[in-house]
């Protein structure tokens, strides 16, 4: 069963109504983050924050995380990118890299690209034996039910846009001289390995949707209709998380 033929890219918001409700939810944010930090409340730490964005190249995933954290205080959020693995970092196994940025108790960390490239770029583009990537499923299921154990909320999202909107906003950035630089050979040569990236995303949102770090694919043909997702969802999960340990988001 498909799971990115489910989701319905025509939604959408118009700029008054996301710019009003985009407010709301950042605000609210703010309230929760604080509020994990313990800098309101009881002043107790909450449980670290780790928030991973995966999804197709121009999918929106900068124009997310740019929300998601543009109104926190910059000193109680981490935004750590990864690409590809140094040479250093080949010579470890391919978790070890992630671990530096991984935030403690009372932290929030936004990982732009993460561990599951070891099941989509590596996999698709060889750069990982099918031994190697076939075994990172159960890797990665391990390190996240380990860190849910250990308190950790984990919001994973998968930022889903059509073909045809991915060529729309390619040519805006190649005909862009001040965005140009976002477009590479790379970008292009993904794109026309797109139904060999569609099977890895489907193989990956099948064996690692787990109930301690599920998967939250997003609709994001609209980018105002995408941002605001992000931040409620993470919005949703720190509050689920919080009265689950007996405290009351509605403190914040």
């Amino acid at each position: 069963m498909s799971r990115l033929a489910d989701v319905d890219l025509s939604l959408h918001l118009g700029k008054k109504e996301a710019k009003q409700h985009l407010a709301a939810a950042q605000r609210r944010l703010v309230q929760l983050r604080l509020l994990l930090g313990g800098q309101v409340g009881s002043g107790d730490l909450g449980p670290p924050l780790c928030v991973l964005f995966e999804g197709w190249d121009a999918s929106g995933k900068g124009g997310a995380i740019k929300r998601l954290v543009s109104e926190l205080d910059p000193r109680h959020v981490r935004v750590a990118q990864f690409a590809a693995p140094t040479a250093d970092e080949k010579r470890h196994h391919f978790l070890w890299r992630f671990w530096p940025a991984l935030p403690g108790w009372g932290g929030m960390a936004v990982l732009d690209r993460t561990w599951y490239g070891r099941v989509l770029v590596e996999r698709v583009e060889g750069f990982a034996s099918e031994g190697a990537w076939q075994r990172a499923y159960e890797e990665i299921v391990d390190l996240e039910t380990t860190l849910a154990a250990e308190g950790m909320v984990l919001v994973k999202f998968w930022m889903h846009v059509s073909p045809e909107e991915q060529l729309r906003r390619f040519e805006s950035r190649r005909d862009d001289p001040l965005r140009a630089w976002k477009l590479t050979d790379e970008d292009w040569r993904n794109r026309a390995k797109r139904e060999a990236y569609e099977a890895a995303v489907e193989e990956m949102l099948q064996r690692t949707d787990i109930p301690a770090a599920p998967w939250h694919v997003v609709a994001a043909d609209d980018k105002r209709w995408a941002r605001l997702d992000v931040v409620r969802t993470v919005c949703d999960a720190i509050e689920a998380a919080l009265r689950t340990r007996g405290i009351d988001p509605g403190g914040a």
